[in-house]
């Protein structure tokens, strides 16, 4: 079997063999806030998804909708690349489910292309979107990436910048520069000061997906882009984020899985919340290094005889019923707003139909 026939095989195994079924976003979820950590993919939309996070036919308007009901949060990289308008933030706030939260980027032009000084304006802009999801209950740590020349000769200047951000919102730093894991000096008064303002070290891992040789275009584009920085676990703060860069073949993780499963049931346990991002080089493949890991951690747990149980993640098979239900209540009144007060059917308007998934 040839490279593209086995990415063929594997994108339809991750994505499922779903019905089209009901398109309509379920009103219920499950109760995210109730959960001990929070697991989640790199975007919330993705045209492959469609019979595995959204049904089949979905408009991708909807998206976000039914992400938000599969899974408790999303890493939002888009806003690295510039910041939306606040409609954009107020909207995402309105389409999520209740108790989801965002984790979105710093954008670039704070973090690489001022390196954080000189961006007063730029930094209120940004904090005035977060308060939007703030006020909104649907803000999760948001993180701050430096590029890879930022040094220790720049400390002064990160805690400058970082003293300057909202103490009551969660905040996690990721760090490039060799400087920060010399394992001495540097490396020590970089923790120190995340500990003293309660901030997250990201925790990024990339050798799952350098373990291997690459089996397909965007494995080995990934393994050229991704950065091999030192592995930490160090935690600074009460919500360690770790970035886990996997493959698009999930049996080819396990062995960092269940690593990975190991810790964040330990930190569980402790009384820390972990919030875990699984990225896949090919976007497709995300959801399903997600749901691995999340069974790991239930088994986990189960061999501990902890006395925290985790729920299974939402299926699309678990709101069948619900959107069932909701679709002949919506049908039932889209029938009768078309009739007039006379009880004669309206004339119909114009309606565009958006991209499917």
């Amino acid at each position: 079997m040839g490279k593209s026939e086995r990415g063929s095989t594997r994108r339809s195994r991750a994505v499922g063999e779903g019905s089209r079924g009901n398109t309509v976003p379920p009103s219920a979820s499950s109760d995210w806030n109730r959960w001990p950590y929070r697991i989640g993919c790199p975007v919330w939309g993705c045209r492959h998804w469609g019979g595995a996070v959204y049904p089949k036919g979905s408009p991708s308007s909807d998206g976000l909708d039914w992400y938000s009901r599969m899974f408790p949060t999303v890493e939002g990289n888009s806003t690295f690349y510039s910041v939306p308008p606040a409609e954009s933030f107020l909207k995402w706030s309105e389409q999520a489910a209740s108790g989801f939260r965002f984790c979105f980027k710093f954008p670039r032009a704070i973090s690489h292309e001022h390196q954080l000084v000189g961006c007063e304006g730029m930094l209120k802009e940004w904090i005035e979107r977060l308060d939007i999801l703030a006020s909104n209950d649907r803000l999760g740590p948001t993180f701050l990436q430096l590029g890879p020349s930022f040094s220790f000769a720049q400390l002064p200047q990160l805690a400058h910048f970082l003293k300057q951000l909202p103490s009551q919102w969660p905040w996690a730093l990721e760090v490039r520069h060799r400087d920060w894991f010399d394992e001495g000096d540097k490396e020590s008064r970089l923790e120190d000061l995340l500990r003293s303002l309660s901030i997250d070290r990201v925790i990024f891992d990339s050798r799952p997906l350098n373990a291997l040789e690459a089996s397909d275009a965007s494995e080995s584009a990934s393994q050229v882009r991704k950065p091999k920085v030192p592995l930490r676990t160090t935690v600074t703060g009460r919500r360690p984020m770790v970035r886990l860069i996997g493959r698009n073949d999930v049996q080819e993780v396990s062995e960092y899985w269940d690593e990975w499963a190991q810790t964040l049931c330990d930190w569980i346990i402790q009384g820390l919340e972990p919030w875990i991002f699984t990225h896949a080089p090919d976007d497709t493949y995300a959801p399903s290094l997600v749901v691995d890991l999340h069974s790991r951690l239930q088994r986990k747990l189960e061999e501990r005889e902890a006395s925290i149980r985790l729920e299974s993640l939402p299926t699309l098979e678990s709101y069948t019923l619900a959107a069932s239900e909701r679709s002949a209540i919506d049908a039932q009144s889209v029938q009768e707003s078309k009739l007039g007060q006379d009880g004669k059917p309206m004339q119909e308007g114009k309606w565009v139909q958006g991209e499917l998934f």
